[in-house]
C-alpha cells in the first residue's frame, strides 16, 4: 500500500510538472506571437502622420511660449474647419468633445486661436500648409521684433524705444510668442492631409445637421514638453539635477550655435591685432524663424541678405591688391539674432571682455545688409542712427559711409537713397555694437520704414516670396545653373557692397571691375531655399558631413548645443568663395600643424570632397586654405549665469521625449466600456480554468495504465 500511495503521489507530481510546463510554453508562445503581431496590430489601427512640425515650448527670463501635449499625448475627434462658421461645431454645437481641429492655412490667425484658446472642447490643432500663400500676408512674430534688446531705451533715443518711431513689422500679430496648453503641429505634406479629410468625410461629416455616428475619426498628438514658467525656473531645475542627480536629466537648453566670420587679410587668431589696426564689419544674420518648429526657410529675412554677403565676399576677394589695403575687412554672418540678437552681443560681449582677436577700437565703421530682395523700383534704403549722428565725429564717418554707397551704385540697377535723418534704425545686428560704443554704420534695406516682406517670420518665407521662378523641364543640374531675375537683381546689390567696401578700406583702383557673379548667386539661392543636396555643395563639404546635405527645402532656425546645417553650409560656401586650393596632401591638410609652413596660423584648412571626376564616378578632393572662423553664437546671460537678465538674450527651448502624430477609429464610450468589461469577464475566466486545470492535474493528465497500476 505505501509504495502505491508513493507511486501515486509521484505521479500527480509529474502530471502538476506537467501542466505548469504546458501553461509556460502556451505562455511563451503568447507572448512571442504578442511581440510578433504588435507592430502588425498597430498598423492595422493607426496610420502615423510623418510629415509634420510641432509647435514647441520656448521661454525666456519673464514667460514662456508655444505649444505642449499632455503627458501621452492629446487626442480628439476630428473636425474640419475650412470656415469661420465650422467653428460652432466644435466650440459649441458638437457632441463629441474634445474635438481635434484641422484647421485650413487661410483661417490660422490670431483672433480665431485665442477663440480655441479659451475652450475647454479644443485638444490640439492640425493646420494645413496654405498653396499659394494667404495673399494677405502672415507673420506670426511680433509688430516690434527685439524689442527692449536693440540701442533704443529710456537712456538711448528714448523717443525710439519700443517702435514708437516705426512700427517695423505691421502684419505681425504675436501668435508664435503665445503659450498655448494645447499641441498644435503643421501639415507638410497634402497627400497626408488628404488623407485626414477623406477619414473625416467618411466617419465624422455631420449629415443634415445631425451627430454622426460611431467609429469616429480621431487624431492623436504627442508633445509634451519639460519646460515650465520660464528660463530661470528651468535653468534651476537643469542645474540642480546636474548638482545632485547621478542620471541628470535637463529639461532646457540654451539656444546657441556658433558664428561665421573671416577676414579679408589673415589675421592671427591665437593673439589680438593692433590696436592702430582698423577694420570695417560687413554683417547680416543666417537665422529665421516661424510658429512650427524648425520650419523657418527665411528667403526674404534672411537667406537673399546673407547670399548679397557672400556674393559680395567673393567679389572683393578676386580684387588683385586687396591685400596691400589699408584697412582690412571683416565678414560677419550672425546666428540667433531672431531671439533678441544671440549672435551679434556675444561677439561685442566677446570683443570688450578681450577673447576676440578684434576689439571694439579697432573697429571703423559697419555695415549691415538687412532684408534687400524685395526692392520697389531698384530702390535700396540706406539706415543710419540719428543718436550717434549728433556726435561730431560719427557724423562725417557715416557721411563717408553713405557717400561710397552711393557712389558705387552709379552705373548699376540699384538706386541707393537714404532715409530721413530723423528715423531709427530697424531691427539690426549693428544695435548691439552701438550699445557698446558710437560707431559709424549704415543698414541697407529693401524698405524705407515697415518692412516690405508680408511673411516675415513665417513658414510662407519661401523663395516664392522673393520671386524665385524657373522654367518647367529643367533638370536639377540645369537649375541650379539656372540665372533668375532675383539672383540678377542680388548680385546687383552685391556688386555696390563690395565696391564701396573697397574705396572704405582705402582702395584707390578703378571699381567698375568689381563684380559680383549672378551664377553663383543663383546656385546659393538654390541651395539655401531649394535643396541643399546638389553637386555644387557635394563638392565643397567634407565627406564625413554629406549627411547634412538633403532634398527638402532647408530651414534655418537656430539650434541649441549642436552645429547647425545653414552655419556649417556658410561656413563651407564662404571658404569655398574666399579661399584658395593649396597642394597640399590629406594629411597635410587635416594636420597643418606639422608641416613647416610659417603662415599656418593665419589660414584654416579644409579636405573637401571635390566634384566628381568625369571619367569614373570617384570625386577629386582637394585643401582650401581660408579665413573663415567660427565663434559662438551664445548668449552671455548663460555664461555669467544670468538666467533674469534684460541685457542679454536669455531664450531657451524645452525639452522633450517623443513628438508624432497619428490619426485612427475611435469607439464610443458605452462600446469601450462593455469592452473593458468583457476583457475583465475573460481574464477572470481564464485565471479560474487555470487554477482548476492546475488543481486537476493529475487526474486530467495521468496516463491510460494509471488505474491497473493502483488497483494492483
Amino acid at each position: 500500500m505505501a509504495a502505491g500511495a508513493g507511486w501515486r503521489m509521484g505521479a500527480g507530481a509529474r502530471g502538476g510538472r506537467g501542466a505548469e510546463t504546458l501553461f509556460r510554453g502556451l505562455l511563451f508562445c503568447v507572448l512571442g506571437c504578442g511581440f510578433c503581431w504588435s507592430n502588425s496590430v498597430e498598423r492595422k489601427i493607426y496610420i502615423p502622420l510623418n510629415k509634420t512640425a510641432p509647435c514647441v515650448r520656448l521661454l525666456n527670463a519673464t514667460h514662456q511660449i508655444g505649444c505642449q501635449s499632455s503627458m501621452n499625448g492629446d487626442t480628439g475627434v476630428i473636425h474640419v474647419v475650412e470656415k469661420g462658421q465650422d467653428l460652432k461645431w466644435v466650440l459649441t454645437d458638437g457632441p463629441h468633445p474634445p474635438y481635434m481641429v484641422l484647421l485650413e492655412g487661410e483661417l490660422f490667425t490670431r483672433e480665431l486661436m485665442l477663440q480655441l484658446k479659451g475652450s475647454s472642447r479644443i485638444s490640439g490643432l492640425a493646420v494645413a500648409i496654405s498653396k499659394p500663400s494667404p495673399a494677405q500676408g502672415f507673420s506670426p512674430g511680433l509688430k516690434c521684433p527685439n524689442d527692449g534688446f536693440g540701442v533704443y531705451s529710456n537712456d538711448y533715443g528714448p523717443q525710439y524705444a519700443h517702435c514708437n518711431w516705426t512700427v517695423w513689422n505691421p502684419l505681425g500679430n504675436g501668435l508664435a510668442y503665445e503659450d498655448f496648453n494645447f499641441p498644435i503641429f503643421l501639415l507638410e505634406d497634402a497627400n497626408e492631409t488628404q488623407v485626414i479629410k477623406q477619414c473625416y468625410q467618411d466617419h465624422n461629416l455631420p449629415q443634415n445637421g445631425s451627430a454622426p455616428e460611431y467609429p469616429l475619426c480621431a487624431m492623436q498628438l504627442f508633445a509634451h514638453m519639460h519646460a515650465v514658467t520660464n528660463t530661470v525656473t528651468c535653468m534651476r531645475r537643469s542645474s540642480l539635477q546636474t548638482a545632485f542627480s547621478l542620471n541628470p536629466e535637463e529639461v532646457c537648453d540654451a539656444l546657441s550655435d556658433y558664428n561665421v566670420w573671416s577676414t579679408l587679410k589673415p589675421i592671427n587668431t591665437s593673439s589680438k591685432i593692433d590696436p592702430m589696426d582698423e577694420v570695417i564689419i560687413v554683417a547680416t544674420r543666417i537665422d529665421s524663424h516661424s510658429f512650427f518648429w524648425n520650419v523657418a526657410p527665411g528667403a526674404e529675412s534672411a537667406v537673399a541678405s546673407f547670399v548679397t554677403h557672400l556674393a559680395a565676399a567673393e567679389a572683393l576677394h578676386k580684387v588683385p591688391d586687396v591685400q596691400v589695403l589699408p584697412r582690412n575687412i571683416m565678414f560677419t554672418f550672425f546666428q540667433g539674432e531672431t531671439f533678441d540678437y544671440i549672435g551679434s552681443s556675444r561677439m561685442v560681449y566677446d570683443m570688450k571682455m578681450d577673447k576676440f582677436p578684434i576689439r571694439l577700437d579697432n573697429i571703423h565703421s559697419f555695415l549691415e545688409l538687412s532684408q534687400v530682395a524685395l526692392r520697389n523700383s531698384s530702390l535700396l534704403w540706406v539706415h543710419t542712427d540719428p543718436v550717434s549722428r549728433r556726435n561730431e565725429s560719427v557724423q562725417p564717418q557715416v557721411k563717408t559711409l553713405v557717400e561710397a554707397l552711393i557712389s558705387s551704385s552709379l552705373g548699376t540697377n540699384v538706386t541707393l537713397q537714404e532715409v530721413d535723418q530723423s528715423q531709427p534704425l530697424p531691427p539690426s545686428s549693428f544695435q548691439r555694437f552701438l550699445r557698446a560704443k558710437s560707431i559709424p554704420g549704415v543698414v541697407l534695406a529693401d524698405h524705407r520704414t515697415s518692412f516690405q516682406n508680408r511673411y516675415y517670420q513665417s513658414m510662407y518665407d519661401t523663395a516664392e516670396n522673393i520671386l524665385m521662378k524657373y522654367p518647367e523641364g529643367l533638370s536639377p543640374e540645369e537649375t541650379l545653373d539656372y540665372v533668375t531675375d532675383t539672383a540678377k537683381s542680388l548680385a546687383e546689390v552685391a556688386t555696390v557692397v563690395a565696391r564701396a567696401l573697397y574705396q572704405l578700406a582705402g582702395g584707390t583702383g578703378n571699381t567698375s571691375a568689381i563684380q559680383a557673379d549672378p551664377r553663383t548667386v543663383s546656385r546659393m539661392l538654390y541651395g539655401f531655399l531649394i535643396k541643399t543636396n546638389n553637386s555644387w555643395f557635394q563638392s565643397i563639404i567634407k565627406q564625413d558631413l554629406k549627411g547634412l546635405l538633403g532634398d527638402e527645402p532647408p530651414q534655418h532656425y537656430i539650434a541649441v548645443t549642436t552645429l547647425v546645417n545653414t552655419t556649417q553650409l556658410v561656413q563651407y560656401v564662404l571658404a569655398n568663395l574666399t579661399g584658395t586650393v593649396v597642394n597640399f596632401t590629406k594629411e597635410e591638410c587635416l594636420n597643418p600643424e606639422k608641416t613647416p609652413n610659417p603662415e599656418k596660423e593665419m589660414y584654416v584648412y579644409t579636405w573637401v570632397q571635390g566634384s566628381r571626376d568625369p571619367n569614373s564616378t570617384l570625386r577629386v578632393p582637394f585643401c582650401v586654405q581660408s579665413t573663415v572662423h567660427l565663434t559662438k553664437a551664445a548668449s552671455p546671460a548663460f555664461e555669467l549665469k544670468q538666467w533674469g537678465s534684460t541685457e542679454y538674450s536669455t531664450w531657451t527651448e524645452s525639452r522633450w521625449k517623443d513628438i508624432r502624430a497619428r490619426i485612427f477609429l475611435v469607439a464610443s464610450k458605452e462600446l469601450e466600456i462593455i469592452t473593458l468589461v468583457v476583457g475583465i469577464a475573460i481574464l477572470i475566466l481564464s485565471l479560474l480554468a487555470t487554477y482548476f486545470i492546475n488543481a486537476k492535474a493529475h487526474v486530467l493528465f495521468s496516463s491510460p495504465g494509471d488505474g491497473g497500476a493502483v488497483a494492483y
